[in-house]
């Protein structure tokens, strides 16, 4: 193979994996870091650090292949999608099927090193993250599916740090679920006209035009959650100032929506990445900043 078109391939599986589209890792990432940091209180080592943002990375590519895979048929006819190279089909279902095999061993092989626990934990996503593309042919609320799927890497993490997972773990995973709901809720609405079309469910659509309340009251339950949490905890300021700024955040997320216009509602969407960074941003300052200037 000349190395013009080893490049051209490399440069498809890119695609494939969405590594030019880093917000999908991003959203994975925030909910595993406020886990790693509560769990330890502040005090992760950097070795399970690495493990996670490495993993993470590992598992939404394998994700994005496999989400590729099953939708294969029905992202021709999407507007959005209709350039992903298994619609175009440009990478073979072969390729597709071998390149996430190839992802999701070299994230099981991270994982060796922990506790024996975070095993079982990990089959539990890949299962997770392998059929959640499929539940969008028949459950009404897939996001909330997807919450449970991108929000695993939680249990995990209080796993291998502490060695069980806990009420702390399970509580965030449902916020979690919650707030996948309300971003991937935007994310839905851009496609709510196609997605009609093909037949395909979303909770866009059956949220219907209480959606953007919907999305609101998400938005809502997972920060009453954390504010439960950080209370429960004997957190203050820096906690409650990473809760407030993401609420600010939710807030101006209306205003791209409620108009329900494509281009507002994708922006919402990828915003949920400071959303996520608010949070831990509090996190860090209640247990690692705020101690250390009290020193």
């Amino acid at each position: 193979m000349k190395f013009a078109e080893l490049k051209h391939r490399l440069d498809l599986y890119e695609k494939l994996m969405r590594l030019d589209k880093p917000i999908g890792t991003l959203l994975l990432l925030w909910p595993t870091l406020w886990a790693l940091w509560l769990a330890t209180r502040g005090q992760p080592h950097w070795m399970l650090v690495w493990i996670f943002a490495l993993g993470t990375l590992l598992m939404r590519s394998a994700g994005c292949v496999i989400n590729d895979y099953a939708d294969r048929d029905f992202d021709p006819h999407v507007e959005r999608t209709k350039g992903r190279p298994l619609a175009a089909r440009v990478v073979s279902v072969r390729e597709a099927l071998v390149l996430a095999g190839i992802l999701i061993f070299c994230a099981f092989l991270l994982i060796l090193p922990i506790f024996r626990e975070v095993w079982w934990l990990a089959l539990i996503a890949v299962f997770l993250a392998a059929s959640y593309p499929f539940t969008k042919r028949f459950f009404a609320l897939p996001q909330a599916y997807l919450g449970i799927a991108f929000g695993f890497g939680i249990p995990m993490a209080f796993a291998a740090a502490t060695g069980e997972v806990g009420a702390l773990g399970w509580t965030l995973l449902v916020a979690n679920i919650f707030w996948a709901l309300a971003y991937d809720t935007e994310y839905a609405m851009v496609d709510r006209e196609d997605d009609l079309k093909i037949g395909i469910h979303t909770a866009a659509i059956t949220f219907g035009r209480f959606d953007v309340v919907a999305v609101m009251l998400c938005y809502a339950a997972t920060l009453g959650i954390l504010a439960v949490v950080g209370w429960d905890l004997g957190y203050g300021a820096g906690y409650f100032a990473g809760l407030s700024a993401a609420a600010a955040l939710a807030g101006y997320h209306y205003t791209l929506i409620r108009e329900r216009r494509r281009e507002g509602c994708f922006a919402a969407f990828r915003h949920n990445n400071w959303f996520g960074a608010a949070i831990f941003a509090g996190i860090v300052a209640e247990l690692n900043l705020l101690p250390w200037l009290a020193q």
